[in-house]
């Protein structure tokens, strides 16, 4: 028994580790050109339930010289497994340390996981500062929503690929590939990215200058020719973009274990507290016609018993009533249940829902976010209190029992009267679920609330995030406000909210804290169980930097953002102007409305919304 077999036979979940799932590609490492690991800052329940590494893994697998292995972040028994065996941190395809892969390459999708990233790196054996790894280690790369703001990272990460991977990835293969071949230098590999690849930021390449009050002053590059500001990359042509139709099935329960069909990408509604509604911009819808074959390809290959549609707000897509029933035509009498992830209220229809649940009936999930009409109108979220009454009635109606409720706390300009909304809407859906007469001992509201962050690139950029003793003072006034036995009240730990809007809103100083926290044994800290303030706390005071100057002040317009090099597609004077009306209280039209808000995209990268017999959005250039 080699060393490798020893310690999967101490940890809990070996199957974490060992690979050989159906349809896992493992391809011959000495015919590769290019080896890569895609790297998930998670365990492998998690990372598996991400769409995003089985569209890159497939990408990449379905180039002949390139080779994509996948790691996920080792739970904590087997990092002491690895460590105490001195192994380093493997790949689950050849189990080959990462060390000797020529590219890692990390998804951020969530500033909690960051501790991962380093301690992933040291497990590897790499150094986690980048300008202390040599010529011959890989080259870490890391992607995704995280990567907007990829200031407090910018000590660790050697590039960032800004904006959707599924086009640059080849243009980074390709290049990496002939410089390789021609013996060309880390330094000026990394130099020739930035010049040449769009959507490439190379954080080494570039300074930042401070103000005496802390503000950033300026961020420049280091030489000609390297890009001032560094503009995301986005697929134009999404219904031929390749798409995994043969993804890998995992071997052990996930979180998300099911066919993930993305119907659309992007999101027309606006919502001002939306990261994602900015960076995947512009909407783009596949046909039916694609996704119906899509779907038929994936159930063939991995006799999954579920299809879900997966988008940001998969009940916008034209004709989804029409796709639901054509799949559940073909696949119902299968047992194969489809289901849509979220409803919106306005969008719900109770024979939509109907649809996607007559294979396996499920609760049902609404977020109005906000209790009081005033603040949906802040937040820009074009739902009605009607809406909801409309949407639950239709539900008790129809055999339904269980309804979950998500909303928001600590949104700019929230009063404790918008928390008496929260409670009002809570007790409403009770009284409408008795009236339709849902036994009492079935009838079941979950209210869940998590803690307002804000976010980069987004309106409420320059917002304060609210105190944690404001936000524990609400979640205990909520707490009461819902007593009642057909009512349960979930929240989210508003000390693991401050610290995601430290990293949200951080520059390049944070990175000290970082590296000081993981030292320290900061691990998993998405993970309640792991999660330690007080060492945070101490990293914190340790490094002479004070967290809640990033989470609890407003900022000015004038100021420069650390992530201001970093473009999005939306212009910042229209977030100012969001801002301005959000504070206003006034909501903006959804551009699917065929007018068009001026967020100034559409003429800034030369593309436009794809959306299927849709309404012809005429960008406002004289706005942008």
């Amino acid at each position: 028994m080699n060393k490798l077999e020893k310690i999967l036979a101490r940890v809990e979940k070996p199957g974490r580790y060992v690979g050989g799932e159906w349809n896992a590609v493992k391809k011959d490492w000495q015919q590769a050109d290019v080896r890569i690991a895609f790297a998930f800052p998670d365990v492998y329940e998690v990372g598996m339930s991400h769409l995003g590494l089985q569209i890159l893994y497939h990408v990449v697998n379905k180039r002949p010289d390139t080779l994509m292995e996948r790691v996920f972040a080792p739970w904590v028994d087997m990092e002491e497994q690895l460590r105490r065996e001195k192994l380093f941190l493997f790949s689950l395809e050849s189990q080959r340390p990462l060390g000797d892969f020529d590219m890692l390459g990390f998804t951020l999708q969530y500033e909690m996981s960051f501790s991962n990233i380093l301690n992933m790196l040291d497990l590897a054996g790499l150094p986690v500062r980048s300008a202390q790894r040599g010529h011959t280690m890989p080259l870490v790369i890391a992607g995704g929503p995280c990567a907007f703001n990829p200031e407090p990272l910018a000590e660790f990460i050697d590039l960032f690929v800004i904006g959707e991977g599924e086009e640059v990835i080849h243009e980074l293969i390709d290049a990496y590939k002939e410089m390789k071949q021609q013996g060309v230098g880390r330094r000026d590999m990394l130099r020739q990215f930035a010049k040449t690849i769009p959507g490439i930021y190379v954080p080494s390449l570039y300074t930042v200058q401070y103000n005496r009050d802390n503000t950033v002053a300026s961020i420049n590059p280091v030489a000609e020719g390297l890009p001032a500001r560094i503009s995301k990359r986005v697929v134009r042509d999404f219904d031929n973009v390749d798409f995994p139709t043969n993804p890998i099935v995992p071997s052990l329960g996930v979180v998300h274990d099911r066919a993930m069909l993305e119907v659309l990408r992007g999101c027309t509604r606006g919502c001002r507290f939306c990261q994602a509604g900015v960076l995947y911009r512009p909407v783009r819808e596949k046909k039916p016609e694609t996704l119906i074959r899509q779907a038929e390809q994936m159930i063939a290959g991995t006799g999954h018993d579920e299809i879900a549609l997966t988008s940001l707000s998969t009940a916008d897509y034209t004709g989804v009533a029409r796709l639901v029933k054509n799949l559940l035509d073909i696949y119902g009498e299968r047992g194969v249940n489809v289901s849509l992830p979220s409803l919106r209220l306005d969008a719900f229809s109770i024979e939509l829902a109907k649809e996607v649940q007559k294979v396996r009936k499920s609760g049902l999930t609404f977020a109005p976010e906000a209790g009081t009409q005033r603040l949906r109108d802040v937040i820009n979220k074009n739902v009605t209190e009607q809406n909801l009454v409309d949407a639950v009635s239709s539900a008790f109606q129809n055999g339904w029992s269980a309804v979950k409720l998500y909303f928001m706390i600590g949104l700019p300009t929230e009063t404790y009267q918008d928390l008496d909304g929260i409670a009002d809407m809570a007790k409403k859906v009770i009284e409408i679920g008795r009236a339709c007469g849902v036994p009492k001992n079935r009838l079941k509201v979950t209210v869940s609330t998590s803690s307002f962050v804000p976010k980069a690139h987004t309106a409420f950029q320059w917002e304060p995030q609210n105190s944690l003793q404001e936000l524990r003072e609400k979640q205990k006034y909520l707490k009461e406000k819902l007593r009642d036995k057909s009512i349960n009240y979930n929240w989210h730990d508003p000390a693991t909210s401050f610290l995601e809007a430290v990293f949200a809103k951080g520059d390049r100083r944070l990175g000290r804290v970082l590296e000081k926290a993981w030292a320290d044994g900061a691990r998993f800290d998405g993970w309640s169980e792991h999660f330690n303030f007080d060492l945070w706390m101490a990293a914190f005071a340790a490094e002479g930097i004070d967290p809640a100057w990033y989470a609890y002040r407003k900022i000015s317009y004038e100021e420069v953002l650390p992530w201001d090099h970093i473009d999005a597609g939306v212009s910042k004077r229209f977030l100012i102007r969001e801002h301005k009306k959000a504070m206003a209280e006034q909501p903006t039209a959804d551009c699917r409305t065929g007018k068009c808000p001026g967020c100034g995209l559409c003429p800034a990268f030369e593309i436009k919304p794809s959306i299927l017999g849709g309404a012809e959005i005429a960008p406002l250039q004289s706005e942008v």
